[in-house]
């Protein structure tokens, strides 16, 4: 069964040198970066109390040793909540289907010249609007997550030109929602798959590595229009923490928008033949 917490902080503390922190780099280190006895010193805990730590036993943790131990492995806000949720987690929850509210499908609607989606536990993607689906292609995926797209579908790596970001992003974000929902069976298995079918993502995940999805850019190839370059920036939906709405933005005056926009006309079009095709079928029927 997995550490989550006490591989988690050895990987902290391998990436950080003893010189680093005002340390001597005497003897031979079997493995690098700081040892737990340096970590806990510099803490201000004992070596039993942090190798503890190490170990899984996190319950009755204060938040002052924790705050110690995450300023000493010098770690990021992100990291520091990943680090409390790792030692003092949620009860695990019941799991509930993830549903989208209709007033949310109508407000995707609305935002024609926008692609926007909802992203949900383990990075499922919900619902998406038209423009989204033209840019991204979700009604074709195989299987509409985020993660498995990534290191799953063939022309990830295509559609990606900057596969490697965006698979180091996808990890760390997996990452965090484990954290958050500790002993989730479906997430578990996600990654027992993800692992078995990609040497990458068993090594990424390995590293404990995590992230958020708040903003910044992403680069697409396009198979119909080419290279598509987009921010993107991410809210939380009122009323369910576990959903987010993903909305790509995009430069004015860039070749990008221009693209964006031979995509938006195209969608409108098929849109408008979708709806004469519905209103011719419903006058025959009747």
């Amino acid at each position: 069964m997995e550490n989550a917490l006490g591989e988690f902080l050895r990987s902290r503390r391998a990436r950080i040198q003893p010189e680093e922190v005002g340390l001597p780099a005497y003897g031979r280190r079997r493995v690098p970066g700081l040892r737990r006895e340096e970590v806990a010193m510099l803490a201000g805990v004992s070596v039993d109390y942090y190798v503890r730590l190490e170990q899984g036993r996190g319950a009755g943790v204060s938040e002052a040793v924790l705050d110690a131990v995450a300023r000493v492995l010098r770690l990021d806000p992100v990291e520091h909540d990943h680090l409390r949720l790792l030692v003092h987690p949620p009860r695990p929850d019941a799991a509930p289907g993830q549903t989208v509210r209709p007033g949310i499908r109508l407000l995707m609607d609305r935002m024609a010249e926008v692609p926007v989606f909802v992203l949900g536990r383990r990075m499922d993607v919900l619902a998406w609007n038209g423009l989204a689906d033209a840019v991204v292609g979700f009604g074709a995926m195989e299987r509409c997550n985020a993660a498995w797209h990534t290191f799953c579908a063939p022309s990830a790596r295509e559609f990606y030109p900057q596969w490697a970001a965006v698979a180091a992003e996808t990890v760390g974000y997996l990452r965090l929602d484990a954290g958050r929902h500790p002993g989730d069976p479906e997430l578990a298995e996600l990654v027992a798959e993800l692992s078995a079918r990609s040497p990458e993502f068993r090594e990424m995940w390995a590293d404990h590595q995590v992230r958020e999805k708040t903003w910044g850019r992403k680069l697409f190839h396009h198979s119909v229009v080419g290279e598509l370059e987009l921010g993107y920036e991410t809210l939380q939906l009122p009323g369910d923490p576990d959903q987010l709405l993903v909305a790509y933005t995009v430069e004015p005056g860039s070749a990008t928008e221009q693209r964006l926009a031979l995509l938006a006309n195209a969608n409108a079009s098929a849109s408008a033949s979708a709806s004469a095709s519905l209103v011719r079928a419903g006058g025959g029927a009747r």
